[in-house]
C-alpha cells in the first residue's frame, strides 16, 4: 500500500536548502557554551547504556563532534542539527533544547522517549524540521509549535499524544509542508477554519486518532495537496462535493473506517465521486468502512490504482463503466449490498492483481473473462449467490496464489485445469453444489501452503492418493461430502498438515497410522464415515494431537487411556458400538488374562546395546568439550553449530546428563514437538527441572540452520518474557537446548484443555489473567522488536508458542524460524541472504500458522515486524473472543479479523458470545472496568490485525497502550468513560 512510500525523502532534500544558520551572526563564546550546557542538561534526562550512541557526549569540550550533533555559521559553533534517530534512547526530552536558539533541524525519531513535549520548543525560531515520531509521549500537542513561522516538516506520528489539534498549525504555520500526527489520541475537529490558509501543505497525515465532526471545508485553502488521510478516526458528516475538486494534485484519499455518509440521507454517491473529476492524478481512494449507501455511479479518475470501497451500503450492480478503470490494481467491493452478475468487462483491468467481491448479492455466473486478467494474484468472490460451472479459464492466471469461491451456489465438477494453477496456495471451494471426483490434478498441487477447503459439496469417490503431494499444506478440509473407499496412508507424507478433516462422509476401512502420526497434526475430525478396526497405537504417543474426533463409525477394540485419547471428552467416542474401556456412555472391556512367558532376551539386548551407546555418546560430547576447555583454558565452552563459544552464563552439560535427566529421552517424557525436534522434561542432578528440546538428527542441515538460529536469539537476547536458556549440548549427531519447565504448559492448552477438569471451561483463565498474558506477550515482543541488541522477528507467534511459568507469567518461546534484523530500524530487514528472503521458512512453508499467518505473507511477503503485529493481534482477539482462528476460516470463511469486523461495534455481545473467561467470577478488575477493558483490546486486535502492514502500529505501541489500560484498571477500578458500547445486559453475565 502506498501508506508505504510516504515520501520523507522529499524533505530530505530540503536540508540542503537550509541556509538560516550561515545568516546568523558570530557567536560569542558564551552563546556556543550556551549550546554545550543545553546539551549536557538533555543528557541528564536521558536513560542509555555506557556503550550507547551517546557514549562520546560530555568526554571532550568540542561538542560539534558528538554523535548526532551538526554545528554551522561563523565559527561553526551553534548547534544547528541534532539527529538521533533510532539510537534505542529513553528517558524524557528536556525543555534544555529550546535553549538551542540556531537549529533548525531536530530529529529524536524512533526511540523510547516518554513524558511530554517541552512548550520551550515553540521558542526554536529557526526549526525548519521537527521529528518525534514512534516514541511514548503523552499530553497535548504544545500550541507553541503552530507559531514557528520556519516550519515546513513537523511528525509526531506513532506516540500517546492527547487533547486537540492546536489552531495554529492551520492558521499561522504558513510554510508548513508536510504535517504527520497519525496514531496517537488526539480528540476534537480538525481545526483548520475557513479564514485560515497553509499554502504549502503537501502532506496531511491524522489517521488512528479520535477525532470527530466534519471534514474542513478550509482544505482547499491548500491547494497542492497531494497526500489527505484521515483514516481509521469518528469523522461524520456527508462526504464533501465542493473540497477535493479543489484539489488537483492530490494522489492519495485515505477516509476508511470513519462514520461519514453520503448525499440525499446516505442514499447518493455520485456528487462525491463527481468531485474527484478534477483529480486526475488520484492513485488510491479509501472508503470503506463507513456504512455508505447508494450505488456505484459516476466516472472516476482513470489513473486510479487502488478502490477500497469494502464494508459499507452500497447497494446495486456493479456498473460496467468500471471496467473504465483500467489502471487498478487492487479492488475490493467485498461486504456491501451489491447485486446483480460481474461484469465480464472487468477483463478490460489488464493491471489487476488483487479482486474482491465477496459476502454481497451478487448472482449469475462467474464470467469466463476473468481468466484473461494476467496478473490476478487474488480471486475472493465468496459469499454471494453465483452459481454454475467454475471456469476453465482460471489455469490462464499464472500468478493466481488465493482462490476463494466457497458460500456460492456454484455446480459442475472441479476443473482438472485448476491444477495448472502452479502459485496456488489457497484453494477454498467450499460450501457449493459441486461433483464428481476430486480431480487428480488438483490433488497434486503441491504449490498449497496454506490450505485446500472442498468441504460442504457433493463430491464422491475415492481420495486421490496425488494428496500425498502437498507436502507444505498446512490444513485440509474434505469433509460433508461423498467421499467413499479407504483413507490413503500416503496422505502421511503430507508432513505439515496440522488440521485435517474428512468427516461425514462414507469412507471405510482402518485409519491409517501414517495419518495419525503426522508431526504437527493438530486437529483430526474424522467422524460421521464407515470406518472400522482399532483406534491406531500411535494416537497414544501422538505430542502434537489436540483435538480428534471418531464419533459414529464402526471402530471397534478398547480405548487406551493414553496420550491424547485420555484428554478428549466422550462425544469425540460415540456410536462406535465396537469400542469399549473407560470412556463414558461406552461399554466396559472384558478384562483379559495375560499368558505367562519367559522374560524374553531381545531387550536386554537392547537395553546393553542403548546403555553402551548412550556412554560413547556422553563421552564424546564431554570429551570434546573438555579438550577444548582446555586447550583454550577457559572455564565453559559450548558447541554451537560445530563451533566453541565462550559461555560462563551456561553450566556445562553433557549427554549423558541430559539422558539422565530426562531417563532415556523416553516416550513417557515428552511433553511437546515442534518443527524440528521433540521436548523432553527432566530433573538435573541438581534437582532442577527442565524442558530439553532434541532437534531431529534426521533433518540435516535445516535442523542445524534452526538450532543455531535459536541459539543465536536467545543467546543474544534477555527479558523476563522470553523463554530463557540453560545451557546447551551439540556435537555431530546431537543438538539440544535446555530450558526452565513451565509448570503450567502453553496457552495453547489453556485456552483449549483437553477433557474438561480444573482446567475446563477456558483453562480457568478469569480476564484478568488474559490482561496479564497480553501484557507478557506484547513486552517480550516489544523486547525483540525495538530493544534487544540484536531486533527479531518470531515468525510464528501462536498461543501454542507462549509458555506460561508457576506465576502465570507468559514468556515466548520457540524461535526456531526467527530472522534476525539488521541495524537500528526494527522494521528494516538485513540484507543478507536469509533474511531478505521470501517470508518461507527454512523447509519451505509459509511462516507460521494457518489463521496468523499475515496476509502479506501469504503473496510473497518477507519476514517483518508487522507480521508479527498482526499474529499478535490474531491471539488477542482469540484470547477476547474464544475462537480459534480456524475455526472462523473452515465454518466461515472468515478471517478472526472479519469475523469481528463484522459484529463490531453494533453488536459486541456476539463478539463474546463464545469467551469462556465470561461466565468466570471476577475478582480483579471490576466488572464495570473489565467491560472497557475489554472494548479497547477489541480494538486493538482489530488495529493490529489491519490487512495493510502499514496501518498496523508497532509493538512498542500496543505494549505502552496494554500498559495503561492496566493501569487505568488498576487505579481506578471503574470505567473512565473513554469509550462505551450499549448491551442490555452485562458482557460478563452468561
Amino acid at each position: 500500500m502506498a501508506k508505504l512510500l510516504i515520501p520523507i525523502i522529499i524533505f530530505h532534500v530540503g536540508l540542503v536548502l537550509i541556509a538560516v544558520a550561515a545568516a546568523a551572526a558570530a557567536a560569542p563564546p558564551a552563546v556556543a557554551d550556551d549550546d554545550r550546557s543545553a546539551l549536557l542538561a538533555f543528557l541528564s534526562n536521558v536513560s542509555a547504556d555506557p556503550g550507547s550512541a551517546l557514549a562520546d557526549w560530555g568526554r571532550s569540550p568540542e561538542f560539534c563532534n558528538w554523535t548526532g550533533v551538526i554545528c554551522g555559521g561563523p565559527g561553526r559553533r551553534r548547534v544547528t542539527q541534532l539527529v538521533l534517530s533510532g539510537k534505542g534512547l529513553s528517558g524524557v526530552i528536556s525543555p534544555a533544547l529550546g535553549r538551542l536558539s540556531l537549529v533548525t533541524v531536530l530529529d529524536l525519531s524512533s526511540n523510547a522517549f516518554a513524558g511530554t513535549i517541552p512548550p520551550e520548543l515553540g521558542a526554536l525560531s529557526m526549526l525548519a524540521q521537527l521529528s518525534l515520531t514512534n516514541n511514548l509521549l503523552e499530553g497535548a500537542i504544545p500550541a507553541g509549535l503552530g507559531f514557528l513561522q520556519r516550519l515546513y516538516y513537523l511528525d509526531l506520528s506513532d506516540n500517546r499524544l492527547s487533547g486537540g489539534i492546536p489552531a495554529a498549525l492551520f492558521c499561522n504555520c504558513s510554510s508548513l509542508q508536510y504535517l504527520d500526527l497519525a496514531n496517537n489520541s488526539l480528540a476534537g475537529d480538525i481545526p483548520y477554519a475557513d479564514e485560515c490558509r497553509v499554502p504549502s501543505l503537501r502532506f496531511l497525515l491524522l489517521w488512528s486518532n479520535d477525532l470527530s465532526g466534519e471534514i474542513p471545508p478550509a482544505l482547499a485553502n491548500s491547494p497542492i495537496l497531494e497526500w489527505v488521510d484521515f483514516e481509521s478516526n469518528y469523522l461524520s458528516g456527508e462526504l464533501p462535493s465542493r473540497v477535493f475538486d479543489k484539489l488537483p494534485r492530490l494522489q492519495f484519499l485515505y477516509l476508511s473506517y470513519n462514520n461519514f455518509s453520503s448525499h440525499g440521507g446516505n442514499t447518493d454517491l455520485g456528487p462525491f465521486f463527481r468531485s474527484l473529476s478534477n483529480c486526475t492524478r488520484l492513485q488510491e481512494l479509501e472508503l470503506a468502512g463507513n456504512d455508505l449507501g447508494g450505488r456505484l455511479v459516476g466516472e472516476l479518475p482513470g489513473g486510479l490504482r487502488q478502490l477500497h470501497l469494502e464494508d459499507n451500503a452500497i447497494w446495486g450492480p456493479i456498473p460496467p463503466n468500471i471496467s473504465g478503470l483500467v489502471n487498478l490494481t487492487y479492488l475490493n467491493l467485498s461486504n456491501n449490498l451489491l447485486n446483480g452478475s460481474i461484469p465480464p468487462d472487468m477483463s478490460r483491468m489488464r493491471r489487476l492483481e488483487r479482486l474482491y467481491l465477496s459476502h454481497n448479492l451478487l448472482s449469475g455466473e462467474i464470467p469466463e473473462s476473468i481468466g484473461e486478467i494476467p496478473h490476478l494474484g487474488l480471486v475472493d468472490l465468496s459469499g454471494n449467490r453465483l452459481a454454475g460451472a467454475i471456469p476453465d479459464t482460471f489455469s490462464n492466471l499464472t500468478q493466481l496464489r488465493r482462490l476463494m469461491l466457497h458460500h456460492n451456489r456454484l455446480s459442475g465438477a472441479i476443473p482438472p485445469s485448476l491444477g495448472d494453477c502452479l502459485n496456488l496456495e489457497i484453494l477454498d471451494l467450499s460450501y457449493n453444489g459441486l461433483q464428481g471426483p476430486i480431480p487428480a490434478h488438483v490433488a497434486a498441487l503441491s504449490s498449497l501452503k496454506l490450505y485446500l477447503n472442498l468441504s460442504n459439496n457433493h463430491l464422491e469417490g475415492p481420495l486421490p492418493l496425488e494428496l500425498s503431494k502437498m507436502d507444505m499444506i498446512l490444513a485440509l478440509d474434505l469433509s460433508a461430502n461423498e467421499l467413499t473407499g479407504a483413507i490413503p496412508a500416503q496422505l502421511g507424507s503430507c508432513v505439515a498438515l496440522e488440521f485435517l478433516n474428512l468427516s461425514g462422509n462414507a469412507l471405510r476401512g482402518a485409519l491409517p497410522a501414517p495419518v495419525v502420526a503426522l508431526p504437527f497434526l493438530r486437529t483430526l475430525d474424522v467422524s460421521r464415515n464407515a470406518l472400522s478396526g482399532p483406534l491406531p497405537e500411535s494416537l497414544q504417543v501422538s505430542t502434537s494431537l489436540r483435538e480428534a474426533d471418531f464419533s459414529y463409525n464402526n471402530f471397534s477394540g478398547e480405548v487406551p487411556r493414553a496420550g491424547v485419547l485420555a484428554s478428549l471428552s466422550p462425544e469425540a467416542f460415540r456410536g462406535n458400538p465396537g469400542l469399549c474401556g473407560y470412556v463414558p456412555g461406552i461399554a466396559a472391556c472384558e478384562p483379559k488374562r495375560a499368558p505367562r512367558r519367559r522374560r524374553p532376551l531381545l531387550p536386554a539386548v537392547v537395553g546393553i546395546v542403548a546403555a553402551v551407546s548412550l556412554m560413547l555418546s556422553a563421552v564424546g560430547c564431554r570429551s570434546m568439550a573438555t579438550a577444548r576447555a582446555k586447550r583454550l583454558g577457559r572455564r565453559s565452552v559450548r558447541l554451537v553449530d560445530g563451533e566453541e563459544e565462550v559461555e560462563r552464563e551456561h553450566p556445562r552439560i553433557s549427554y549423558r546428563e541430559l539422558a539422565e535427566a530426562t531417563g532415556g529421552f523416553v516416550q513417557e517424557g515428552l511433553i511437546g514437538a515442534g518443527r524440528f525436534g521433540r521436548v523432553y522434561e527432566g530433573t538435573l542432578r541438581g534437582g532442577a527441572r527442565v524442558a530439553v528440546k532434541v532437534l531431529d538428527p534426521k533433518g540435516g542441515g535445516e535442523v542445524s540452520g534452526s538450532f543455531k538460529r535459536e541459539c543465536e536469539v536467545l543467546r543474544r537476547t534477555r527479558h523476563k518474557n522470553l523463554v530463557r536458556v540453560i545451557t546447551t549440548c551439540s556435537t555431530a549427531g546431537f543438538n539440544a537446548l535446555v530450558l526452565p519447565l513451565m509448570p503450567n504448559g502453553s496457552l495453547d492448552g489453556f485456552l483449549y484443555p483437553h477433557g474438561g477438569g480444573d482446567n475446563g471451561d477456558g483453562g480457568g483463565l478469569d480476564f484478568g489473567q488474559i490482561m496479564g498474558i497480553a501484557s507478557d506477550v506484547a513486552e517480550g515482543m516489544a523486547y525483540l522488536h525495538h530493544y534487544a541488541p540484536v531486533r527479531v522477528v518470531h515468525c510464528d507467534l501462536k498461543p501454542s508458542n507462549v509458555l506460561l511459568d508457576e506465576g502465570m507469567r507468559a514468556v515466548i518461546s520457540d524461535f526456531g524460524i526467527a530472522r534476525l534484523l539488521a541495524g537500528a530500524g526494527a522494521g528494516e530487514a538485513s540484507s543478507t541472504s536469509e533474511e531478505s528472503a521470501p517470508c518461507n521458512s527454512i523447509t519451505g512453508l509459509l511462516q507460521g500458522s494457518v489463521g496468523y499467518i499475515a496476509p502479506e505473507y501469504g503473496l510473497g511477503g518477507h519476514p517483518s515486524t508487522q507480521g508479527d503485529v498482526y499474529s499478535f493481534g490474531v491471539m488477542l482477539l482469540e484470547l477476547i473472543t474464544g475462537k480459534r482462528p480456524t475455526d472462523v476460516i473452515f465454518h466461515e470463511g472468515l478471517t478472526l479479523h472479519d469475523w469481528v469486523r463484522r459484529h463490531y461495534p453494533h453488536d459486541v455481545a456476539a463478539v463474546l458470545a463464545h469467551a469462556p473467561w465470561r461466565g468466570r467470577p471476577l475478582q480483579s478488575p471490576p466488572a464495570a472496568a473489565a467491560e472497557v477493558a475489554v472494548v479497547e483490546l477489541i480494538e486493538l486486535g482489530l488495529v493490529c490485525t489491519q490487512h495493510s502492514p502499514a496501518l498496523r502500529p508497532t509493538m512498542a505501541d500496543v505494549c505502552h497502550e496494554i500498559t495503561l489500560l492496566r493501569e487505568d484498571l488498576a487505579r481506578h477500578g471503574a470505567a473512565d468513560g473513554r469509550r462505551s458500547f450499549s448491551t442490555k445486559d452485562s458482557l460478563f453475565s452468561n
